[in-house]
């Protein structure tokens, strides 16, 4: 390694260190967005007395609308162009978030999201296919621990089947398809495209659903309704922020405080109390995802600069 390598690791591992101010304006995008989505949630536990695919048919009746206001503000295609990536990214969002609700209509609200936590794994994994992107030897001891802490949580909560437990796996496998998906399409398509295309084929979905299954909402239902699409739209946008405003590895783990709003008020509103197993279970899940997460993008910063002194 030459003199400048070895001068600018040392200055780039001192930055890690050096103090920043916590609340950036990434990281108040980012702590909004889990504040909406977490709200979004919320309101899906409420209803849950509704058939799952016709909340996703509420939900995204609610965000396309929101969508096309915004894409006709920003002058932007409707349409698209990669109609089959733009298709298959809509129709494998919609089964994760079916999968999704249907686990936080039948599981206890902090179990549902913490099995959904694990969809970065599936998302690098199915990267390695799909994006050709490898995974660094560590991350799969880090994919290792995340995964034992969804078989501990199953394992010792019995308000957990394993039929639950497999849909919401299947939701995260899902999502990480979804991912890949969108990532393909970077640069291709107007972010609120692609967004609107997943909120079409849900909505599209969700309406067959309803000649075979439907269940009229009753007086807050509908307000319920009307939030899940508010909430889901307003967390897409900070997110995507948050996403733009600083590195992923500095807003990342503020995702994961959706977890603590999650098993507060899952035991203040819903009584879901947690036993230590389960918040074991937890706690490995996202300390092996956030651990992956950390170590990949340190990784690839080192790299770039490797390659910078070179």
């Amino acid at each position: 390694m030459t003199a400048v390598a070895t001068r600018l690791r040392k200055n780039y591992i001192r930055s890690l260190g050096s103090k920043e101010p916590f609340l950036t304006p990434g990281v108040r995008a980012m702590l909004l967005s889990t504040l909406a989505f977490f709200a979004a949630n919320v309101c899906v536990k409420q209803v849950a007395h509704i058939p799952a695919m016709e909340t996703v048919f509420f939900r995204c009746g609610v965000a396309t609308v929101l969508c096309v206001y915004g894409l006709r503000r920003a002058n932007a295609s409707l349409l698209g162009t990669n109609h089959t990536m733009l298709f298959l990214r809509g129709l494998f969002g919609t089964v994760a978030l079916y999968f999704f609700f249907t686990t936080l209509q039948n599981i206890p609200l902090a179990s549902a999201q913490t099995i959904q936590y694990v969809s970065p794994i599936f998302t690098a994994i199915i990267a390695i296919f799909v994006l050709k992107e490898g995974v660094l030897p560590t991350q799969w001891l880090f994919y290792a621990i995340a995964f034992s802490g969804v078989l501990l949580i199953e394992r010792f909560d019995p308000r957990i089947s394993p039929l639950y437990l497999a849909m919401g796996l299947i939701s995260a496998f899902c999502s990480g398809v979804a991912y890949n998906l969108v990532r393909s399409m970077r640069g291709k398509e107007h972010p609120l495209t692609v967004v609107l295309h997943f909120q079409l084929v849900g909505a599209a979905l969700g309406a067959i659903s309803l000649l075979f299954e439907w269940k009229t909402p009753q007086g807050w239902d509908w307000l319920y309704l009307l939030l899940i699409g508010i909430f889901s739209q307003l967390g897409q946008i900070f997110l995507t922020n948050a996403l733009q405003s600083e590195r992923i590895a500095g807003v990342a783990i503020i995702n994961y405080s959706g977890l603590v709003y999650a098993i507060v008020i899952g035991w203040v509103i819903f009584g879901e109390g947690q036993d230590l197993a389960s918040l074991a279970g937890m706690s490995l899940v996202v300390l092996g995802v956030f651990l992956s997460l950390l170590y990949g993008r340190r990784r690839k910063r080192l790299d770039e600069l490797d390659v910078t002194a070179a």
